[in-house]
């Protein structure tokens, strides 16, 4: 398989310019919840409520600021239904967020070897 090489000194993407595109998609993606909250939505969408019970490591704090990011950043939409509270709030992959799913799911199976050669599945029920 060739390794593809970054085109260019740098990219620029949202009015940002990186080094590199592994350092775009790193800083889309990246850190330890991002690719996690894609994971769950790219089924279908979900209610903050449900992302939070399917990641119960998380604060609160610190989805509301990656859903945030990811939404700023185009890989998920809010769509906000009723007038007052308690209103209805659904995360949605965009288009741009579902083309990252084989990445999504190029990582599950790679993390999936590693456990499985290294490690052990555990199971809470």
């Amino acid at each position: 398989m060739k390794l593809v090489e970054c085109i260019g000194e740098y990219v620029k993407f949202n009015g940002n310019s990186y080094p590199c595109t592994v350092s775009l998609t790193m800083d889309l993606v990246g850190g330890k919840w991002k690719a996690v909250i894609l994971y769950h939505l790219k089924n279908n969408p979900k209610r903050y409520n449900e992302l939070r019970k399917e990641m119960p490591s998380i604060t609160e704090m610190t989805l509301s600021l990656q859903l945030k990011q990811l939404e700023r950043d185009g890989l998920i939409s809010r769509s906000v239904y009723g007038e007052k509270p308690p209103v209805k709030v659904i995360y949605n992959l965009t288009d741009f967020g579902r083309s990252f799913i084989p990445v999504l799911e190029a990582i599950t199976k790679w993390g999936n070897g590693i456990v499985a050669e290294r490690g052990e599945f555990i199971s809470n029920k």
